[in-house]
């Protein structure tokens, strides 16, 4: 079944944005322990990339598990539902 063969390379790959988002939350969040961020961002400005990476990182997170992403994989909204067109019933314009 090809739906299984690349499930573990996109684990692989959503486990590796997962740990890159927890990374740039790491990071943003000790540029807030120490207050540095105020010599690089305004307040608003800061607090939309903080959202920003809070969000990545639960996205990510619900990607990364196993069994969301196995769902995926094995979910064909589209199987059996093909409707071939055909216009020979349409009336001449």
């Amino acid at each position: 079944m090809p739906a299984t063969q690349g499930g573990p390379r996109l684990d692989e790959t959503a486990r590796k944005w997962r740990d890159l988002a927890e990374r740039r939350l790491a990071y943003f969040t000790e540029l807030y322990r120490s207050g540095r961020w105020k010599h690089y961002y305004t307040q608003e400005s800061f607090a939309l990339r903080m959202h920003d990476a809070i969000k990545a990182t639960k996205i990510w997170g619900n990607l990364a598990d196993s069994t969301l992403a196995q769902s995926i994989l094995t979910e064909q909204p589209f199987a059996g539902k093909i409707r071939v067109r055909d216009d020979r019933l349409r009336p001449a314009a």
